[in-house]
């Protein structure tokens, strides 16, 4: 059985930011970690993907969002595009404008933190 895939958008070389937690708790959870970031090479020793295009994987189980609703909403045709089966917008990704465009297009929208989802605490990524 293949790897659950993930894309993160708003992936961080900062390990105190969420998009870093999120990167690395996907990845103790046996995630598959696509992190997308416009101009890092590399985040916690895994490639960097300019953006959700560039993103080798044929399917992609879940996209999650960790940039702010003004750049969200700017992304949403292009991951509508992606076909991913979840898009999480985690708390403070998200904006009533952003939500309802998002579901405009036919996401299968959730708000709610992926970390938490996962079963791991943003906590236990603190360093």
């Amino acid at each position: 059985m293949s790897k659950p895939t993930v894309a993160i958008i708003g992936a961080s070389t900062d390990r105190q930011k969420y998009g870093n937690k999120s990167v690395r708790a996907h990845l103790s959870q046996g995630y598959e970690v696509y992190p997308i970031h416009p101009s890092a090479n590399e985040i916690e020793g895994l490639t960097a993907y300019p953006s959700l295009q560039d993103v080798p994987a044929e399917n992609l189980d879940r996209i999650s969002v960790y940039v702010p609703p003004s750049v969200g909403i700017q992304l949403l045709e292009e991951i509508q595009q992606r076909g991913a089966k979840e898009v999480w917008f985690n708390p403070g990704s998200e904006s009533p404008d952003l939500l309802e465009r998002a579901r405009e297009l036919g996401l299968n929208v959730i708000q709610a933190c992926s970390i938490i989802a996962i079963g791991e605490s943003p906590a236990d990524h603190a360093d």
